[in-house]
Order: C-alpha cells, then sequence, then structure tokens
C-alpha cells in the first residue's frame, strides 16, 4: 500500500471517529433514562444550578457536550426559568432550548373539586406557583374584577378540561387565560341554551355543580336538572342537599338532618329561595351539559332511591316525595347511617 492511500485511509478514519464523537457528544440522548424527563428552571438559578440539575438526569458524555455548547453559545446570558424537556433529545438542541427559553407545555387538568383551595391545591401540583399563591389570586377582587367575577363566582372560570399552559405561568395569567377558556366555551349556541332555561351562564354553570354533586350516574343528570328548574320556575326553593355540605364545609356527611338545615350561609337552599351565591363544586362537562339539555318533565321533588344504587325516585307531588323518602329513611336506618 502506497503512503498517499495510507494519509488517506487515516484521514478517513479519523473523520469518521470525529465525527463520531460529535455526535456523541452533542446529539445522542441526553437523559440517562427513556422515559419522559423534565428539568424545571427557577427564577433564581444560575448556570451552575441548572448544571446540577441537568447532571441528575444526563449521560456523562452529554453535560461535556451541553457545557461546551453553552460556553460558545453564551448561556449565561440568557437563563430562562421554565419547564424543558430533557429526554430524547440531544445536548446542542436542549441548550438552544434553554437558551431560547422554548419551554416543554404542561396539559393542565382542571379537576372536578369542592372548593377553591381544593382547586388551588391540586393545579399547584402542575404548576410552579404554590397552593397558597393560587388560592390567595383565586380570591383576590382587584384581579377578579376585570374578568367579570368576584370571589363567590370565581369557579365559573374554570371549564373542566385539559389545557396547555407554561409551568411558570402567573396566577393572573392563569385566570386571564381561564376566561378566554370560559368565553370560547359560552358560545351564541350555549348561552341561549343557558337563557331558554332561564338561566345566565354562571347560573347555568352554578346549577350544574348542584347537579354533579347529586349524582355521579350521568345519564340521570338531565333529570335532575329539570327538577330544580321546574323548582326555580315554580319559585320554591332549591332545598338542594349537597349546598348544605357547601354551606357546612363537610364533604363527608351521608345525612342530612334536621340540626343540618339552620346553618346560616348564603349558600344553604333550604333557607334562601333560588340558586346559591356562586357554584359550590368545579363541575364536570357533563353536568354543565346536562343543565343545558336538561330533560323536560312534571317533577319537583327528588329522593335518593332506598336500594342504594345511586339513582333517585323523582315525584311531582308531595305525597308521592313523602313516600319516596321514609322507604329511604328506613333503608338509612337499617344500615344505621347517621
Amino acid at each position: 500500500m502506497d503512503k498517499q492511500k495510507k494519509i488517506w485511509i487515516a484521514s478517513g478514519s479519523g473523520l469518521i471517529v470525529l465525527l463520531i464523537l460529535i455526535y456523541w457528544l452533542f446529539f445522542s440522548s441526553f437523559a440517562s433514562v427513556k422515559k419522559e424527563t423534565y428539568v424545571y428552571i427557577d427564577e433564581d438559578d444560575t448556570p451552575d444550578s441548572v448544571y446540577h440539575k441537568l447532571d441528575l438526569t444526563a449521560h456523562p458524555s452529554q453535560m461535556i457536550g451541553l457545557k461546551t455548547c453553552a460556553t460558545l453559545l453564551q448561556y449565561s446570558k440568557h437563563v430562562h426559568p421554565g419547564r424543558y424537556q430533557v429526554s430524547e433529545i440531544g445536548s446542542l438542541r436542549l441548550l438552544r432550548n434553554l437558551r431560547g427559553g422554548r419551554q416543554a407545555p404542561v396539559k393542565l387538568v382542571i379537576p372536578v373539586v369542592h372548593t377553591i383551595d381544593n382547586l388551588a391545591a391540586r393545579l399547584s401540583e402542575q404548576l410552579e406557583s404554590d397552593s397558597a399563591t393560587l388560592a390567595q389570586a383565586f380570591k383576590n377582587e382587584a384581579l377578579l374584577r376585570p374578568l367579570d367575577v368576584d370571589t363567590a363566582t370565581t369557579a365559573c372560570l374554570f371549564i373542566p378540561n385539559t389545557y396547555e399552559v407554561y409551568w411558570n405561568i402567573t396566577p393572573k395569567q392563569l385566570l386571564e387565560r381561564m376566561k378566554k377558556e370560559h368565553d370560547s366555551f359560552w358560545t351564541p349556541a350555549r348561552r341561549q341554551q343557558a337563557s331558554a332555561a332561564g338561566l345566565t351562564p354562571d347560573e347555568a354553570y352554578t346549577l350544574a355543580s348542584i347537579v354533579e354533586q347529586e349524582s355521579a350516574n350521568e345519564k340521570e343528570r338531565p333529570m335532575i336538572a329539570g327538577m330544580y328548574l321546574n323548582r326555580l320556575h315554580q319559585g320554591m326553593k332549591l332545598q338542594a342537599d349537597p349546598t348544605v355540605k357547601f354551606a357546612l364545609k363537610n364533604f363527608s356527611l351521608r345525612r342530612i338532618l334536621i340540626n343540618h338545615l339552620s346553618v346560616n350561609s348564603p349558600y344553604n337552599t333550604y333557607q334562601h329561595e333560588g340558586l346559591p351565591i356562586g357554584p359550590i363544586c368545579i363541575p364536570s362537562l357533563n353536568a354543565i351539559k346536562s343543565v343545558l339539555n336538561y330533560a323536560h318533565h312534571n317533577y319537583i321533588y327528588m329522593c335518593a332511591k332506598e336500594d342504594f344504587s345511586g339513582t333517585h325516585n323523582f315525584a311531582s307531588t308531595y305525597e308521592e316525595h313523602t313516600a319516596n323518602a321514609r322507604r329511604y329513611a328506613e333503608a338509612l336506618n337499617q344500615r344505621g347511617v347517621k
């Protein structure tokens, strides 16, 4: 083999090694595990603290590649807080995402929960803000007023669904985003449905929160919504047990007794006519749609079935209702439910 050929072979081998090294340092998978992995950068993080967080999930070689890129691209001047994906990408792409603030969005789930404090706690599990900060914002009149809600109707902004947001979204930004989603949900067609039932969107949402707590049986909910609307239209008190539980802040009650009905609260529909001043939970989409598509019937009473199936007996007269209530009370007594 002549000298020239040997030089070409050596050069070619060197180039291959160099390409492999470049790929290994900058383009192979950064994370040491295959599952989705993220790094969370806080406002007070420095390049060194970011490197420390990344080092916990990285292949050793990838940290060399990332720090090389960081030096060349002056990452120290461009540290952006947020949530960044570190799996299934190489160190060069990761550094460019970090430097450019290209976050991986969070799929924020708005759950069915009893109170605004519960909501804040659940959302804090998915966002940078802690539960106390979120709860404080959700009760801040100055933040709520421009959004056309108050502390009693804050929940109306939160239409249960899954939304893409950034992990470090501020509470104010979150409320504004929920307002946009609220307005998008309440299309002219849905507003017309609510109006046909004699309700505003917020009133429909409030009634849906009662329907949500009355029954987990989704097929029965339009019947329940229709029953409560019949009561509203006839000027009768709703007398909804879930509103008493909310007023007492005791959601474990299995049986509402006479002494419970005297709780002094604007949410107590045994004392006050009409709907409560705001929702008693974040209702599901099913419950909201059950109100908008309520069943048309003549029932004005309902009582849980004595078979504990989770469904109800409906009645159009007080005599029928009394009989249904007696059977249910007897069933509770037999089971020793107090």
